[in-house]
This record gives structure tokens, C-alpha cells and sequence, in this order.
């Protein structure tokens, strides 16, 4: 992330420099997606799904994801562009990068029918991003940090030490503290839609299978390169492994189950992206 503007600047002057930013239209779409789903979210709870204004901010919620993830794609892009890298492994590298695949996702929950679920990981990551922006980049451009006295002891041709803000610090604390459990319950909401497009599917709603198979293909690349996932799949199969070893359970489910489970599992290892991308190992590109 780009630092502030310089503290010798005019309060204006570094309001504007920080305007010109790309990353500030990113920090913009995220704070409209959070305000988007609140919206949404007031028309939810009141059951006026359809109402124009639920259908405006649902919308404009997906259209403020795809921005942000299209920035950090560009941004990304450009970045190699000019360092002279090379593409390495085509396509099937740039679908591994996981902002490509939530910026493509934003755009299918875009053209696709209202799902208020599909709208809750995106929020999810916006609150983190609006956090660390407004902590590294606003609260320092609007009260630059305070230099303090100097460490006792400290020889004199040693840098005067700086006073960073309270709030900057407790937003800080609020991103170490709850990240981890929050991006445990990004899991769980990815794992829970992908069951809820399953349901539509079995009543075959319209659109249904194919907004499942995306789907599918998503939550597959979600789960080759996030441990939360991965987690989060392990405690539910724990889970119903263990009521299928029930006593209770008929042998007829207990069977069922391990037909499932098996053909998961083949499915898993037909579609192991890193059979395709070359095997380099790469680190996969963290969602921003």
C-alpha cells in the first residue's frame, strides 16, 4: 500500500494528492460496497427485497467489488508490465490469482438473480480493507504523526521517535484481533452459499445448474489456496462423519456419504490446478 502524503504538505494539498490515487478509488469502492450492503441490508430485514432501492444497492454493491478487484487486478498487471516479468503459466496462472476470481465472481453476482448471501464475504473483506486504509493512509494524512521525545538514553544522531494516533491504534488491534476469526467465517459463508445454489439447483430454478458449476469452480480454487477454506471443509466433513457413524444413522446414508465423499474427492484431485499451471509452487496472490 502506497504511503501517505508527505506531513509538510498543506492539509489540502495532501487531500488531494491522496484523491489522485488509485488506491484511494479502491478504498472509495470498498467504503460504497459497506454502505451498499447496509442499505440492503435495512431493505432485507424489513422484506422489501425488490423495492428499487434494494435492488440499486444490491447491485451497486457487486459493481463496487468488481471495481476494487479490477483496480488491484491493473494494478498488479501494470506492476509486472513494468518490472519486464513475464507471464508464466497463461490463463490458468492469472485464474489462480485470487483477485481475478473475486472480481469475476462480483461480476456473475452482478448479472445473476439476488442471493443476499453471496453479498456477506465481500462486506466481510471491505470492513478489513476500509480498517488498514483509514489506519496506514487517512487518519495519517488528516493528523500526520507527532514526533516525541527522544528514547532515554538515546545518542543524539538518533531519529526522534514518532506518536502515531490512538485510533490508529485501536483499528490496528481491531485487525490483528478478529481477522483470523473473521476470514474463518468468510469460509463458512462461501461453504453455506455454495449449499444454498445447491438447493436452488435441485428445484431447478432458472439459471440454477450454471450458477452452480461457476460456483463450484470458485469455491475449488478457494479451497486449493486458503487454509480457512480447507479448514472449514475438514470441520464439516468431522462433522457429518461423525453423525454418520451414529448408530441411529441407516446403513442406506452412511452409504450415501461415503459415495459423496468419494466422488468429492476425485473431483478434487481431477481438477488440481497445479497440474495445469506447471507445479512452480507459487504462492497464490492474496485477495485485496
Amino acid at each position: 500500500m502506497a504511503p501517505p502524503p508527505s506531513s509538510t504538505l498543506p492539509l489540502s494539498q495532501r487531500l488531494l494528492s491522496l484523491a489522485q490515487t488509485l488506491q484511494f478509488g479502491w478504498f472509495a469502492g470498498h467504503l460504497t460496497l459497506l454502505f451498499c450492503t447496509l442499505r440492503y441490508g435495512l431493505s432485507w430485514v424489513t422484506f422489501n427485497f425488490y423495492t428499487r432501492w434494494a435492488r440499486f444497492s444490491y447491485r451497486t454493491a457487486f459493481v463496487a467489488a468488481a471495481a476494487t478487484y479490477g483496480i488491484v487486478v491493473y494494478k498488479g498487471y501494470r506492476a509486472r508490465s513494468r518490472g519486464g516479468a513475464r507471464q508464466q503459466g497463461g490463463a490458468m496462472a492469472l485464474a489462480g490469482d485470487e483477485n481475478v476470481q473475486y472480481l469475476l465472481m462480483a461480476l456473475v453476482w452482478l448479472f445473476s438473480k439476488q442471493i443476499p448471501l453471496a453479498i456477506l464475504p465481500f462486506t466481510i473483506y471491505s470492513i478489513f480493507h476500509v480498517a488498514t486504509y483509514t489506519r496506514t493512509n487517512l487518519i495519517p494524512t488528516l493528523q500526520p504523526p507527532q514526533q516525541g521525545a527522544p528514547a532515554p538514553g538515546a545518542s543524539p544522531s538518533a531519529r526522534p521517535q514518532t506518536k502515531s494516533s490512538p485510533l490508529a491504534d485501536t483499528i490496528g488491534k481491531f485487525v490483528k484481533e478478529y481477522y483470523d476469526t473473521s476470514m474463518g467465517l468468510v469460509a463458512l459463508l462461501e461453504v453455506a452459499l455454495w449449499f444454498r445454489l445447491v438447493g436452488s439447483a435441485i428445484l431447478f430454478q432458472k439459471g440454477s445448474w450454471i450458477l452452480l458449476g461457476i460456483y463450484t469452480a470458485f469455491v475449488r480454487a478457494r479451497y486449493a489456496q486458503s487454509s480457512f477454506v480447507q479448514n472449514m471443509v475438514r470441520h464439516l466433513t468431522a462433522r457429518v462423519d461423525a453423525q454418520a457413524a451414529n448408530q441411529s444413522t441407516p446403513p442406506a446414508a452412511r452409504q450415501v456419504w461415503e459415495t459423496v465423499k468419494g466422488g468429492i474427492r476425485q473431483a478434487h484431485d481431477a481438477t488440481d490446478i497445479g497440474r495445469y499451471v506447471g507445479g512452480t509452487g507459487q504462492a497464490p496472490k492474496k485477495a485485496q
